[in-house]
């Protein structure tokens, strides 16, 4: 019995010390800028469907599968380590040297969400993203959406997120919406019907 939890200690500390030393590596160079044309305007994001849009304009130009946070359909983000958050934000920066495989930064949390966190005596958290898989991991590809496992981020696969990537360059602020939905059927179709806390990342252009 002491063999087998000196093994799966052994395992855990190199399965840790991997993770960390493949962190420090990054994701190595990022897919070039895509053309204005071509460049996104817009992403919405449909928490109870895991599911993020790409909108240029009032087309959408791709979908995504996502993961969110642990408590992703408990609502809006309140503190630090629980849901992912709603209401409308900006992707304000890039980084392609994190953790995960290539992000785009939120802009949570604004002032109000600071505010009412003070209030409530919570710290609001932050550094919400979307972003790939941890570095390293990327051979996990799609099987990462089984459960739902991120301190609130958005994740898709590595290979999506160099998709999207260039679709955000750093010389413009992308407006986003995160938005609770429910699919409502009508016939053989589907409406989303959009919750009172809509989480909406647009793009802006300023």
């Amino acid at each position: 019995m002491r063999t087998k939890l000196v093994i799966l200690g052994l395992v855990a500390v190199s399965l840790f010390a991997y993770t960390m030393v493949m962190g420090r590596i990054g994701a190595g160079s990022p897919p070039p800028d895509a053309p204005p044309e071509q460049q996104a305007e817009l992403i919405r994001v449909y928490k109870s469907e895991r599911r993020m849009v790409l909108f240029r304009g009032n087309a959408p130009i791709s979908t995504y599968q996502i993961s969110l946070g642990w408590a992703a359909d408990a609502g809006p983000k309140q503190r630090e380590g629980d849901e992912t958050p709603e209401g409308r934000y900006e992707i304000d920066w890039r980084n392609p040297k994190s953790v995960a495989h290539l992000s785009l930064h939120i802009s949570y949390p604004n002032p109000k969400e600071r505010r009412e966190a003070e209030v409530s005596g919570f710290a609001p958290g932050g550094s919400i993203m979307i972003h790939g898989l941890p570095n390293g991991w990327g051979l996990f590809g799609e099987m990462h959406r089984l459960w739902d496992w991120t301190d609130g981020c958005i994740a898709v696969t590595n290979a999506e997120m160099r998709d999207i990537w260039p679709a955000f360059p750093t010389i413009r602020r992308s407006p986003s919406c995160l938005e609770r939905v429910r699919s409502v059927r009508t016939g053989s179709t589907q409406r989303p019907t959009v919750s009172n806390q809509p989480l909406v990342f647009p793009t802006s252009t300023g």
